[in-house]
């Protein structure tokens, strides 16, 4: 029996895992890889691609003002430019600590529009879905949570972050290279993390504890998850990613399920 089918032990209504390997193809799934789900801050991972290839384009700069006074994209993209989770009010000076927020993307979102005329939503379709073939994955709102996706398309964009080719090998290593290193902060869900390293809109997992992630994961890795039940991770290491998909809300179920479940994805498919 596949690893996977663990999935089926959750207390979720409907749940999906895929696996893709260092060529980007599937090489295991549980579950219907065609169901959507909502993704909520998984949603920010597939904003900040589109990010990157307007940076590539040159529509917009890392060095960008941007949010509050002294901000730029780069604070935002890496949650240091001081905002609250899910508000406008400013927490902590910027570049001072990480504070994991929403508002930051919605104002990159926000910057993106005035610099190209397009919002984020069309962005993205047009930079990132649609040329990898992600067709059934759209962001009906709000780039930090209103994503929808299915099991087989977040496989291609995971298989995109194995072997990229929208961006340069360059771009998306710096993206996956901690920004602002030293910061502590909290990781929503396990608690203060010092530090509590982050790239350019991914999460690396470096040696957090508790975490989301498996055990015995590379510091390398890197991925999100969000407050829908949702992750996904890519292992660059052991080239080796997994997008895991439910409908049930994260939380203490999730943080019992998910390491040890890494864990044993991990395990199984090194190598393949």
């Amino acid at each position: 029996m596949s690893v996977l089918a663990e999935i089926d032990t959750w207390p979720s209504t409907h749940a999906v895992s895929v696996v893709v390997n260092g060529t980007g193809e599937i090489i295991d799934a549980h579950g219907d890889t065609a169901k959507s789900f909502a993704l909520a801050s998984v949603t920010k991972p597939l904003a900040a691609y589109a990010f990157l290839v307007a940076l590539e384009e040159e529509a917009i700069s890392l060095d960008d003002p941007a949010g509050p006074e002294g901000a730029t994209v780069r604070h935002l993209l890496a949650h240091t430019a001081g905002y609250d989770f899910d508000g406008t009010a400013i927490r902590f000076p910027v570049g001072a600590k990480r504070g994991y927020s929403n508002t930051g993307f919605e104002v990159l979102g926000e910057h993106l529009r005035a610099e190209t005329g397009i919002n984020i939503s069309q962005y993205a379709q047009e930079a990132v879905f649609a040329p990898l073939g992600m067709n059934n994955t759209r962001i009906d709102g709000s780039p930090a949570k209103d994503g929808i996706s299915t099991g087989a398309d977040l496989a291609r964009f995971a298989a995109e972050l194995l072997n990229p080719r929208l961006v340069s090998g360059e771009t998306l290593s710096a993206a996956t290279t901690v920004q602002f290193p030293g910061l502590d902060g909290i990781l929503p869900g396990y608690g203060r993390q010092s530090p509590n390293d982050w790239g350019l809109g991914f999460e690396l997992r470096s040696n957090k504890s508790p975490h989301w992630t498996g055990s015995t994961h590379p510091p390398q890795t890197f991925g999100h998850f969000g407050q829908s039940g949702t992750f996904f991770w890519v292992d660059p290491v052991d080239r080796l990613a997994c997008a895991t998909l439910t409908d049930l809300n994260f939380g203490p179920w999730a943080v019992e399920a998910w390491t040890p479940f890494n864990d044993r994805v991990l395990a199984a498919y090194r190598g393949h």
